[in-house]
């Protein structure tokens, strides 16, 4: 169902791009708020998640292009290429919650499955 609600290029972008449902929380709060002073410690009173965590939330987005930060301060500065597709994927997250944290949550199965092989194939 989620092949049906969801576009192509949005769901290429979330397998590529996001990791977890608190991940493009965090990238869609900033998307949100472009003028935001966003630091690790005021956006865990927004996503209620631990500093640490958000940091290593937020560390692959900067990576790939989709925040920047400077000074500890995060912002919304997407590459060209991703400029569009974000504006998608709120607008698709804002209409169709489930199916996108479905495809989301069943990325993280499919990743654990995998590290579990690997894991399982070095015990032999």
């Amino acid at each position: 169902m989620a092949e049906q609600i969801i576009p192509d290029d949005v769901r290429d972008f979330i397998l590529r791009h996001i990791d977890s449902v608190a991940q493009l929380e965090a990238l869609l709060l900033l998307h949100g708020s472009p003028n935001g002073i966003w630091d690790t410690a005021s956006m865990t009173k927004r996503l209620y998640t631990s500093e640490a965590e958000i940091a290593e939330l937020l560390a692959p987005l900067v990576e790939d292009g989709l925040l920047s930060v400077s000074g500890g301060i995060y912002r919304c500065d997407c590459v060209e290429e991703h400029r569009d597709v974000v504006i998608r994927v709120a607008a698709i997250y804002s209409r169709h919650l489930i199916a996108v944290t479905d495809m989301i949550h069943g990325k993280a199965r499919r990743m654990r499955r995998v590290a579990n092989a690997f894991k399982f194939g070095t015990d032999r």
